[in-house]
């Protein structure tokens, strides 16, 4: 999950990004407060290449809203999609002996595995 900058922008808002947003300068001041914020420590030639991409990015930002989508319905995805597995029909099952046969271990008709939780020293819990 991404998040824009601009100013006047307020924490925990439920909308963050208003119809119309100023544009936002990006200066190294609001990258290391973007990087305390996150809790991230960054050396000067990061913030330098942070500054420079995060202005891009906001450029590109600002460049999508100008685009008109008043009669664009709002989508999931940019394709169709379509369930494209086939129906469940009952067919011919594999006999028992016949699913049982490479099993390194059965009981009866049914497969026999290790326990895994709880118990003796071999289980993972």
């Amino acid at each position: 999950m991404g998040f824009l900058l601009w100013a006047g922008a307020r924490v925990g808002t439920t909308n963050p990004m208003p119809d119309e947003a100023p544009p936002q300068t990006v200066d190294p001041e609001l990258v290391r407060h973007v990087a305390r914020l996150a809790r991230l420590a960054l050396d000067e030639a990061h913030v330098e290449k942070y500054t420079s991409q995060l202005g891009s990015i906001l450029g590109y930002v600002a460049k999508i809203r100008e685009a008109d989508v008043t009669d664009v319905e709002p989508m999931a995805h940019a394709a169709p999609l379509s369930n494209v597995l086939r129906e469940d029909e009952v067919g011919p099952t594999l006999p028992r002996e016949k699913a049982l046969a490479n099993a390194p271990d059965t009981d009866g008709p049914f497969f026999k595995v290790p326990k895994v939780i709880g118990g003796d020293e071999d289980s993972a819990g």
